[in-house]
């Protein structure tokens, strides 16, 4: 066997290697984990998802910290676990996958081999900082802004920047490419999350036509379905440098089950390919396929939760309460006058579980859409919890605070 039949799978090994070893180093987190964390009082890296000997929620508990919905998935969704389910014994036997894809890139005028399907967003969200990152190349992200990319920054070596949201809540995308000349990612979650707010597309493709040189953008889009936002696929199928992210954990309910893609251009979806990808269950596949093509599902659930949203900062509103921005997804912030971590406590008590907060807002804490009934519930107990005096001080919330060093929200 001559060099040329050896040297290209040596580096194909090495180089799945040094994939596998840095997917391996940070875990893959979810935004299970960071309300976890919040709930526990711990750290979300390294944590088991469901507490271990942690004090859990009490029966009837309003959970509406994570973001997820509570309308869970939908009917078609439903039929397709039950149909698909006997034949669970094989891996993809009638190709769920393949289907899904062809399915979804259809919708979207997009080539199959642009999207990659995941079990959940965070996985390639993870990957695609661990792919464009290192020591050299920056990961540049708003502030405040979902973590997970900066915790898989940490493992690529990568500097974190961190950039204030613009007085308006939308990324400040001139800010952000102006950051570090060196970045390697620029991650946008749009709408964001945790303030609920949109990024105009034509900021998007701003930042994309001035980025650095060799960098790309990595935009997040969970909660596009919920709001009026533009999404940024057509860039996709353009062939520019971006990845855009998609679950169906938010406006589909199925966060438990577990489906995302990875869309971008097949290169730069290859260099994913190292760190690593379990095979989709078919129940999440089938689920998906079945979401994606109920034309019904997504217009409903938008109002439903639409509805609910603005009931529930209408009434905030009116009570004196400051809601940050103009939250347009199933998230929205509270700015509390007082700790956010107390706040969150307070109302645990309660046994309703809102939201954590930001550093660069410790006095602002997150509050997932729930159901009527739990936004009820949500009202009754945050107003008894904002009508008791806090028992520390706004400077006792974070060391920045105390410093003089945090940003707090303007309001327009």
């Amino acid at each position: 066997m001559d060099d040329s039949e050896t040297t290209v799978p040596s580096s194909a090994r090495r180089l799945f290697l040094r994939g596998a070893a840095l997917a391996a180093a940070t875990p893959i987190l979810t935004e299970a984990h960071f309300a976890m964390a919040s709930q526990t009082n711990t750290t979300p890296s390294g944590m088991a998802l469901h507490g271990q000997g942690k004090e859990m929620p009490a029966d009837g508990a309003v959970l509406i910290n994570a973001n997820e919905n509570p309308l869970g998935p939908s009917k078609a969704a439903i039929a397709a676990i039950s149909a698909i389910a006997p034949t669970g014994g094989r891996y993809d036997l009638h190709g769920e996958t393949t289907k899904l894809t062809q399915s979804f890139a259809a919708q979207h005028g997009l080539k199959t081999n642009y999207v990659a399907v995941y079990a959940g967003s965070s996985e390639p969200l993870h990957y695609s900082v661990l792919a464009f990152t290192s020591p050299t190349k920056s990961f540049v992200t708003a502030d405040p802004s979902y973590e997970a990319g900066m915790f898989a920054a940490k493992t690529s070596g990568a500097k974190v920047v961190k950039v204030p949201l613009t007085p308006t809540f939308a990324h400040d995308v001139r800010a952000m490419v102006a950051a570090d000349p060196n970045a390697g990612v620029i991650y946008i979650c749009n709408p964001n999350n945790p303030t609920g707010t949109v990024t105009s597309k034509a900021d998007i493709a701003w930042a994309l036509e001035n980025k650095p040189k060799g960098s790309i953008l990595l935009v997040d889009e969970a909660y596009i379905h919920l709001s009026d936002a533009q999404d940024a696929l057509d860039m996709v199928a353009a062939d520019k440098d971006l990845i855009v992210l998609r679950t169906f954990s938010k406006i589909y309910g199925m966060a438990g089950i577990r489906c995302g893609f990875a869309v971008g251009r097949p290169d730069l979806l290859a260099k994913l390919q190292p760190f690593g990808q379990n095979a989709m269950p078919i129940t999440g596949s089938a689920a998906a396929r079945a979401s994606i093509e109920d034309p019904n599902l997504v217009p409903e659930r938008k109002k439903i939760i639409g509805d609910v949203r603005r009931d529930t900062i209408a009434w905030l509103t009116a009570n004196g309460y400051k809601v940050i921005g103009d939250p347009q997804t199933n998230c929205f912030m509270i700015d509390t006058g007082r700790s956010g971590h107390g706040v969150f406590a307070a109302m645990a008590k309660k046994n309703v579980y809102i939201g954590r907060s930001w550093p660069i807002w410790p006095n602002a804490v997150r509050v997932t859409v729930g159901t009527q009934p739990e936004m009820d519930k949500f009202k009754l107990a945050f107003k008894s919890v904002m009508d008791t005096p806090a028992l520390a001080t706004n400077l006792m919330a974070s060391p920045k605070a105390a410093s003089g060093q945090t940003r707090f929200p303007h309001y327009s």
